[in-house]
Protein backbone atom coordinates (compact mmCIF):
# COMPACT_ATOMS: atom_id res chain seq x y z
CA UNK A 1 0.00 0.00 0.00
CA UNK A 2 1.25 3.18 -0.53
CA UNK A 3 0.62 7.12 0.04
CA UNK A 4 -1.93 9.08 -2.14
CA UNK A 5 -1.19 12.17 -4.05
CA UNK A 6 -0.07 14.75 -2.28
CA UNK A 7 -3.13 16.73 0.34
CA UNK A 8 -4.65 19.61 -0.51
CA UNK A 9 -4.88 23.10 0.89
CA UNK A 10 -6.27 23.76 3.96
CA UNK A 11 -9.89 23.75 3.70
CA UNK A 12 -11.90 26.42 6.02
CA UNK A 13 -13.85 25.30 8.88
CA UNK A 14 -16.97 27.80 8.56
CA UNK A 15 -20.42 26.09 9.17
CA UNK A 16 -21.46 27.97 5.89
CA UNK A 17 -18.44 27.08 3.44
CA UNK A 18 -16.73 23.97 2.41
CA UNK A 19 -15.84 21.15 4.72
CA UNK A 20 -13.27 18.37 3.99
CA UNK A 21 -13.48 15.43 1.58
CA UNK A 22 -15.84 17.35 -0.27
CA UNK A 23 -18.97 17.51 1.38
CA UNK A 24 -20.75 20.66 2.28
CA UNK A 25 -23.19 21.86 5.26
CA UNK A 26 -26.08 23.82 4.48
CA UNK A 27 -25.43 26.56 2.83
CA UNK A 28 -28.40 29.08 4.59
CA UNK A 29 -27.31 31.88 6.07
CA UNK A 30 -29.43 34.03 8.91
CA UNK A 31 -32.89 34.72 8.63
CA UNK A 32 -33.54 38.22 7.49
CA UNK A 33 -35.50 40.83 9.36
CA UNK A 34 -38.75 40.51 9.47
CA UNK A 35 -40.56 43.34 7.12
CA UNK A 36 -40.25 45.27 4.10
CA UNK A 37 -37.64 47.95 5.76
CA UNK A 38 -33.99 48.79 5.21
CA UNK A 39 -33.34 49.67 8.77
CA UNK A 40 -35.11 47.72 11.88
CA UNK A 41 -37.62 49.99 13.71
CA UNK A 42 -36.41 51.43 17.56
CA UNK A 43 -37.61 48.56 20.04
CA UNK A 44 -38.52 48.82 23.49
CA UNK A 45 -36.77 51.39 25.21
CA UNK A 46 -35.57 54.82 23.41
CA UNK A 47 -32.58 55.05 21.17
CA UNK A 48 -31.79 58.31 19.04
CA UNK A 49 -30.32 56.17 16.39
CA UNK A 50 -31.32 53.40 13.47
CA UNK A 51 -29.69 50.01 13.92
CA UNK A 52 -28.20 48.90 10.61
CA UNK A 53 -29.89 46.26 8.59
CA UNK A 54 -27.77 42.58 9.38
CA UNK A 55 -25.62 41.29 6.88
CA UNK A 56 -26.60 38.97 4.58
CA UNK A 57 -25.09 35.11 5.34
CA UNK A 58 -25.20 33.72 2.22
CA UNK A 59 -23.65 36.34 0.76
CA UNK A 60 -20.57 35.68 2.90
CA UNK A 61 -20.84 32.24 2.21
CA UNK A 62 -20.81 33.16 -1.43
CA UNK A 63 -18.19 35.31 -0.71
CA UNK A 64 -15.71 32.27 0.92
CA UNK A 65 -16.51 29.79 -1.55
CA UNK A 66 -15.83 32.28 -4.70
CA UNK A 67 -12.07 33.44 -2.88
CA UNK A 68 -11.00 30.13 -2.16
CA UNK A 69 -12.47 27.56 -5.26
CA UNK A 70 -13.44 24.91 -4.20
CA UNK A 71 -17.12 24.85 -5.13
CA UNK A 72 -17.01 27.46 -8.09
CA UNK A 73 -20.98 26.47 -8.66
CA UNK A 74 -22.05 26.30 -5.44
CA UNK A 75 -20.30 30.01 -5.22
CA UNK A 76 -22.13 30.89 -8.17
CA UNK A 77 -25.49 30.17 -7.27
CA UNK A 78 -25.54 31.19 -3.28
CA UNK A 79 -23.86 34.73 -5.05
CA UNK A 80 -26.92 34.70 -7.05
CA UNK A 81 -29.53 33.88 -4.53
CA UNK A 82 -27.91 36.38 -1.83
CA UNK A 83 -28.43 39.21 -4.43
CA UNK A 84 -32.14 37.97 -4.26
CA UNK A 85 -32.54 37.81 -0.95
CA UNK A 86 -31.02 41.86 -0.31
CA UNK A 87 -33.37 43.30 -2.91
CA UNK A 88 -36.16 41.87 -1.01
CA UNK A 89 -34.99 42.38 2.70
CA UNK A 90 -33.16 45.02 2.78
CA UNK A 91 -29.97 43.32 4.40
CA UNK A 92 -26.16 44.47 3.37
CA UNK A 93 -23.87 42.01 1.50
CA UNK A 94 -24.60 43.16 -1.85
CA UNK A 95 -20.68 43.73 -2.81
CA UNK A 96 -19.57 40.64 -1.17
CA UNK A 97 -22.40 38.44 -3.55
CA UNK A 98 -21.13 39.75 -6.10
CA UNK A 99 -17.88 39.54 -5.52
CA UNK A 100 -18.59 35.83 -5.20
CA UNK A 101 -20.24 35.70 -8.51
CA UNK A 102 -17.27 37.24 -10.11
CA UNK A 103 -14.91 34.77 -8.72
CA UNK A 104 -17.14 31.82 -8.64
CA UNK A 105 -17.50 32.11 -12.38
CA UNK A 106 -14.26 32.41 -13.30
CA UNK A 107 -13.28 29.40 -11.00
CA UNK A 108 -16.19 27.16 -12.16
CA UNK A 109 -14.28 28.53 -16.48
CA UNK A 110 -11.13 27.40 -14.84
CA UNK A 111 -12.52 23.81 -13.58
CA UNK A 112 -13.82 23.48 -16.83
CA UNK A 113 -10.56 24.45 -18.64
CA UNK A 114 -8.63 21.66 -16.38
CA UNK A 115 -10.80 19.13 -16.74
CA UNK A 116 -10.73 19.04 -20.94
CA UNK A 117 -7.58 18.60 -20.39
CA UNK A 118 -7.49 15.79 -18.14
CA UNK A 119 -5.26 17.77 -15.66
CA UNK A 120 -7.80 16.87 -12.76
CA UNK A 121 -9.32 13.43 -13.84
CA UNK A 122 -5.68 12.39 -14.07
CA UNK A 123 -5.36 13.33 -10.41
CA UNK A 124 -8.55 12.09 -9.25
CA UNK A 125 -7.82 8.84 -10.70
CA UNK A 126 -4.57 8.12 -9.28
CA UNK A 127 -6.27 9.13 -5.53
CA UNK A 128 -9.09 6.77 -6.24
CA UNK A 129 -7.22 4.34 -7.47
CA UNK A 130 -4.64 4.51 -4.89
CA UNK A 131 -7.46 4.25 -2.26
CA UNK A 132 -9.17 1.54 -3.78
CA UNK A 133 -6.29 -0.40 -3.99
CA UNK A 134 -6.19 -0.61 -7.66
CA UNK A 135 -3.67 1.99 -8.17
CA UNK A 136 0.19 0.98 -8.99
CA UNK A 137 1.43 1.92 -5.55
CA UNK A 138 -1.27 -0.21 -3.66
CA UNK A 139 -1.05 -3.32 -5.80
CA UNK A 140 3.35 -3.71 -5.00
CA UNK A 141 3.21 -6.94 -3.38
CA UNK A 142 6.58 -9.05 -2.36
CA UNK A 143 9.21 -9.42 -4.24
CA UNK A 144 8.50 -6.17 -6.64
CA UNK A 145 10.73 -4.03 -7.30
CA UNK A 146 9.57 -0.63 -8.14
CA UNK A 147 11.09 3.55 -9.62
CA UNK A 148 9.51 6.08 -7.63
CA UNK A 149 8.27 9.20 -10.16
CA UNK A 150 10.47 11.55 -7.95
CA UNK A 151 13.68 9.62 -7.76
CA UNK A 152 13.65 9.33 -3.57
CA UNK A 153 11.88 7.63 -1.58
CA UNK A 154 10.91 9.89 0.94
CA UNK A 155 7.83 12.56 0.95
CA UNK A 156 4.75 11.71 -0.49
CA UNK A 157 3.76 9.72 -3.41
CA UNK A 158 0.61 7.81 -4.87
CA UNK A 159 2.08 5.94 -7.93
CA UNK A 160 4.86 4.25 -8.77
CA UNK A 161 6.72 2.33 -11.84
CA UNK A 162 7.51 -1.17 -11.35
CA UNK A 163 10.32 -2.39 -13.41
CA UNK A 164 12.20 -5.76 -13.42
CA UNK A 165 14.07 -6.70 -10.01
CA UNK A 166 17.59 -7.20 -12.44
CA UNK A 167 17.57 -3.66 -13.59
CA UNK A 168 18.69 -0.41 -12.25
CA UNK A 169 15.42 0.28 -9.40
CA UNK A 170 14.88 2.36 -6.28
CA UNK A 171 13.83 0.03 -3.98
CA UNK A 172 12.35 -3.36 -3.47
CA UNK A 173 9.38 -4.98 -1.58
CA UNK A 174 10.30 -7.23 1.23
CA UNK A 175 6.91 -7.53 3.17
CA UNK A 176 3.39 -5.90 3.77
CA UNK A 177 1.12 -6.19 6.65
CA UNK A 178 -1.88 -3.69 8.16
CA UNK A 179 -2.34 -1.44 10.84
CA UNK A 180 -5.00 -1.87 13.23
CA UNK A 181 -7.05 1.60 14.55
CA UNK A 182 -10.47 2.48 14.13
CA UNK A 183 -11.66 5.32 12.28
CA UNK A 184 -9.21 8.07 13.49
CA UNK A 185 -6.02 8.67 12.31
CA UNK A 186 -3.30 7.81 14.92
CA UNK A 187 -1.35 10.57 13.74
CA UNK A 188 2.36 10.42 11.61
CA UNK A 189 4.47 9.75 14.89
CA UNK A 190 2.59 6.31 15.59
CA UNK A 191 1.95 5.26 12.62
CA UNK A 192 5.65 6.02 11.62
CA UNK A 193 6.74 3.93 14.56
CA UNK A 194 4.63 1.14 13.77
CA UNK A 195 6.21 0.58 10.80
CA UNK A 196 9.57 1.10 11.34
CA UNK A 197 9.66 -1.16 14.20
CA UNK A 198 7.61 -4.11 12.06
CA UNK A 199 9.72 -3.54 8.59
CA UNK A 200 12.70 -4.25 10.42
CA UNK A 201 12.10 -7.17 11.89
CA UNK A 202 10.04 -8.65 8.51
CA UNK A 203 13.52 -8.12 6.96
CA UNK A 204 14.61 -10.96 8.00
CA UNK A 205 12.38 -13.23 6.71
CA UNK A 206 12.92 -12.03 2.81
CA UNK A 207 16.69 -11.37 3.42
CA UNK A 208 17.68 -14.12 5.87
CA UNK A 209 21.42 -13.55 5.38
CA UNK A 210 21.99 -10.19 6.01
CA UNK A 211 25.45 -10.52 5.57
CA UNK A 212 24.76 -10.91 1.93
CA UNK A 213 22.93 -7.55 2.04
CA UNK A 214 24.83 -4.09 0.66
CA UNK A 215 26.24 -1.96 3.60
CA UNK A 216 24.65 1.06 1.72
CA UNK A 217 21.04 -0.16 1.69
CA UNK A 218 18.55 0.04 4.08
CA UNK A 219 14.89 -0.20 5.51
CA UNK A 220 12.12 2.06 3.74
CA UNK A 221 8.25 2.09 3.99
CA UNK A 222 5.39 3.12 2.36
CA UNK A 223 2.56 4.34 4.90
CA UNK A 224 -1.08 5.77 5.17
CA UNK A 225 -1.50 9.33 5.26
CA UNK A 226 -4.01 11.31 6.83
CA UNK A 227 -6.53 11.61 3.86
CA UNK A 228 -5.89 7.53 2.46
CA UNK A 229 -6.63 6.62 6.03
CA UNK A 230 -10.21 7.97 5.39
CA UNK A 231 -10.33 5.96 2.81
CA UNK A 232 -9.84 2.49 4.67
CA UNK A 233 -6.20 2.80 3.94
CA UNK A 234 -4.16 0.86 6.38
CA UNK A 235 -1.62 -0.63 4.67
CA UNK A 236 2.54 -0.24 5.22
CA UNK A 237 4.30 -1.72 2.32
CA UNK A 238 8.19 -2.78 3.67
CA UNK A 239 10.88 -1.64 1.23
CA UNK A 240 14.54 -1.95 0.51
CA UNK A 241 16.19 0.72 -0.87
CA UNK A 242 19.70 2.57 -1.15
CA UNK A 243 20.60 5.00 1.24
CA UNK A 244 22.67 6.98 -1.38
CA UNK A 245 19.15 8.47 -2.52
CA UNK A 246 20.09 8.21 -6.89
CA UNK A 247 22.63 4.96 -6.44
CA UNK A 248 19.33 2.85 -6.46
CA UNK A 249 19.97 -1.21 -6.16
CA UNK A 250 20.29 -3.87 -9.13
CA UNK A 251 19.59 -7.31 -8.31
CA UNK A 252 17.24 -8.75 -6.06
CA UNK A 253 18.17 -9.18 -1.97
CA UNK A 254 15.98 -11.90 -1.91
CA UNK A 255 17.62 -15.01 0.07
CA UNK A 256 14.84 -17.20 1.55
CA UNK A 257 13.70 -20.32 1.38
CA UNK A 258 13.10 -20.01 -2.41
CA UNK A 259 16.38 -19.95 -3.24
CA UNK A 260 18.92 -21.48 0.05
CA UNK A 261 19.07 -24.88 0.86
CA UNK A 262 18.08 -26.57 4.12
CA UNK A 263 21.20 -26.41 5.77
CA UNK A 264 21.47 -22.54 4.77
CA UNK A 265 18.25 -21.99 5.96
CA UNK A 266 18.72 -23.70 9.44
CA UNK A 267 22.15 -21.58 10.40
CA UNK A 268 19.87 -18.33 9.28
CA UNK A 269 16.87 -19.23 11.41
CA UNK A 270 19.04 -19.70 14.06
CA UNK A 271 21.57 -16.67 14.02
CA UNK A 272 18.77 -14.19 13.07
CA UNK A 273 17.30 -14.88 16.81
CA UNK A 274 20.25 -12.73 17.85
CA UNK A 275 19.94 -9.93 15.37
CA UNK A 276 16.51 -9.85 15.71
CA UNK A 277 17.02 -9.16 19.88
CA UNK A 278 20.03 -6.89 18.71
CA UNK A 279 17.79 -4.44 17.17
CA UNK A 280 15.59 -4.23 20.39
CA UNK A 281 18.73 -2.44 21.83
CA UNK A 282 17.15 0.67 23.76
CA UNK A 283 17.72 4.26 23.08
CA UNK A 284 19.32 5.55 26.24
CA UNK A 285 22.36 4.31 27.91
CA UNK A 286 22.86 2.26 31.05
CA UNK A 287 23.81 5.36 33.08
CA UNK A 288 20.69 6.82 31.95
CA UNK A 289 18.39 3.52 31.92
CA UNK A 290 19.96 0.96 33.59
CA UNK A 291 17.19 -1.21 34.41
CA UNK A 292 15.73 -0.74 30.31
CA UNK A 293 19.63 -2.17 29.61
CA UNK A 294 19.28 -5.01 32.03
CA UNK A 295 15.79 -5.97 30.33
CA UNK A 296 17.70 -6.28 27.02
CA UNK A 297 20.99 -8.11 27.96
CA UNK A 298 18.28 -10.81 29.50
CA UNK A 299 16.84 -10.92 25.90
CA UNK A 300 19.70 -11.15 24.25
CA UNK A 301 21.18 -14.10 26.72
CA UNK A 302 17.80 -15.75 26.19
CA UNK A 303 18.33 -15.18 22.10
CA UNK A 304 21.35 -16.51 22.79
CA UNK A 305 20.84 -19.58 24.31
CA UNK A 306 17.95 -20.32 21.47
CA UNK A 307 20.62 -19.94 19.13
CA UNK A 308 22.81 -22.36 20.57
CA UNK A 309 20.26 -24.70 21.15
CA UNK A 310 18.92 -24.83 17.28
CA UNK A 311 22.69 -24.98 16.00
CA UNK A 312 23.73 -27.89 18.12
CA UNK A 313 20.36 -29.71 17.27
CA UNK A 314 20.30 -29.70 13.33
CA UNK A 315 21.89 -32.45 11.28
CA UNK A 316 25.15 -30.71 9.59
CA UNK A 317 26.63 -32.02 6.68
CA UNK A 318 29.70 -33.48 7.46
CA UNK A 319 31.66 -30.35 6.43
CA UNK A 320 30.05 -27.63 8.29
CA UNK A 321 29.43 -29.96 11.43
CA UNK A 322 33.36 -28.90 13.11
CA UNK A 323 33.17 -24.95 12.32
CA UNK A 324 29.14 -24.98 13.16
CA UNK A 325 30.15 -26.94 16.54
CA UNK A 326 32.54 -23.94 17.30
CA UNK A 327 29.80 -21.61 16.78
CA UNK A 328 28.12 -22.87 19.30
CA UNK A 329 30.82 -22.74 21.74
CA UNK A 330 31.48 -19.33 21.15
CA UNK A 331 27.82 -18.11 21.05
CA UNK A 332 27.11 -19.97 24.29
CA UNK A 333 30.37 -17.64 25.95
CA UNK A 334 28.57 -14.49 24.85
CA UNK A 335 25.65 -15.75 26.10
CA UNK A 336 27.21 -15.80 29.69
CA UNK A 337 28.18 -12.65 29.33
CA UNK A 338 24.86 -11.58 28.57
CA UNK A 339 23.65 -12.50 31.62
CA UNK A 340 25.94 -11.24 33.75
CA UNK A 341 25.06 -7.56 32.32
CA UNK A 342 21.30 -8.40 32.59
CA UNK A 343 22.16 -9.20 36.48
CA UNK A 344 24.32 -6.45 36.98
CA UNK A 345 24.38 -3.55 40.17
CA UNK A 346 25.53 -0.65 38.20
CA UNK A 347 26.56 0.86 34.78
CA UNK A 348 29.89 -0.30 35.14
CA UNK A 349 29.23 -3.81 35.80
CA UNK A 350 27.48 -3.98 33.12
CA UNK A 351 29.94 -2.01 30.88
CA UNK A 352 32.28 -4.65 31.80
CA UNK A 353 30.08 -7.36 30.42
CA UNK A 354 28.84 -5.75 27.29
CA UNK A 355 32.70 -5.31 26.99
CA UNK A 356 33.72 -8.46 27.27
CA UNK A 357 30.98 -9.37 25.01
CA UNK A 358 31.77 -6.97 22.23
CA UNK A 359 34.97 -8.78 22.06
CA UNK A 360 33.94 -12.46 22.26
CA UNK A 361 31.84 -12.25 18.99
CA UNK A 362 34.48 -12.08 16.85
CA UNK A 363 32.86 -13.19 13.20
CA UNK A 364 35.94 -15.07 12.12
CA UNK A 365 34.54 -17.92 13.88
CA UNK A 366 31.04 -17.14 11.77
CA UNK A 367 33.07 -16.74 8.54
CA UNK A 368 34.16 -20.36 8.56
CA UNK A 369 30.90 -22.17 9.29
CA UNK A 370 29.15 -20.00 6.72
CA UNK A 371 32.18 -20.61 4.26
CA UNK A 372 31.29 -24.42 4.42
CA UNK A 373 27.71 -24.06 4.03
CA UNK A 374 28.02 -21.46 1.37
CA UNK A 375 26.88 -18.36 2.78
CA UNK A 376 27.99 -14.94 2.40
CA UNK A 377 31.47 -14.49 4.20
CA UNK A 378 32.11 -10.42 4.21
CA UNK A 379 30.73 -9.84 7.71
CA UNK A 380 29.37 -6.20 8.21
CA UNK A 381 31.87 -3.05 8.67
CA UNK A 382 33.46 -2.25 11.99
CA UNK A 383 31.47 1.02 11.91
CA UNK A 384 28.12 -1.29 11.72
CA UNK A 385 29.33 -3.65 14.35
CA UNK A 386 29.73 -0.64 16.86
CA UNK A 387 26.23 0.84 16.22
CA UNK A 388 24.70 -2.81 16.62
CA UNK A 389 21.86 -1.41 14.40
CA UNK A 390 21.00 0.26 11.28
CA UNK A 391 20.91 -0.94 7.70
CA UNK A 392 20.21 -4.50 5.69
CA UNK A 393 24.11 -5.75 6.68
CA UNK A 394 24.41 -3.73 10.36
CA UNK A 395 21.37 -6.34 11.96
CA UNK A 396 24.07 -9.09 11.94
CA UNK A 397 26.92 -7.58 13.87
CA UNK A 398 27.04 -9.52 16.33
CA UNK A 399 26.97 -13.12 14.51
CA UNK A 400 29.29 -15.01 15.98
Amino acid sequence: MSAPPPPGPHRPQDPQGPYPQGQYGDPQGPHAAPGPYPYQPWGQGYSPYNRPAPVNGVAVASLVLGILCLLPAAGLVLGLIALGQIRRNGERGRSMAVTGVVLSSLGLALWVAALASGALLDVWSGFRDAAGDKGSAYSLTKGQCFDSPSGSLGGVTYDVDKVPCDRQHDAEVFAAFKLTGGVGYPGDGKVTEAADARCYALRYDYAMDAWAVPQDVDVYFLTPTRQSWRLGDREVTCLFGNTHEKAGLKGSLRNDGRTLDADQVAYLKAVNVENAAMDGQPVDSPDDDLRGSREWAAQMSGALTEEAAKLRDHPWPAGAKKPVAKVVAQVEAVQREWARAAAADDANSYYDSYDRAMVLSNPDTAVTARKALGLATTPPSSEDRDSGGGGGGSGSALEV
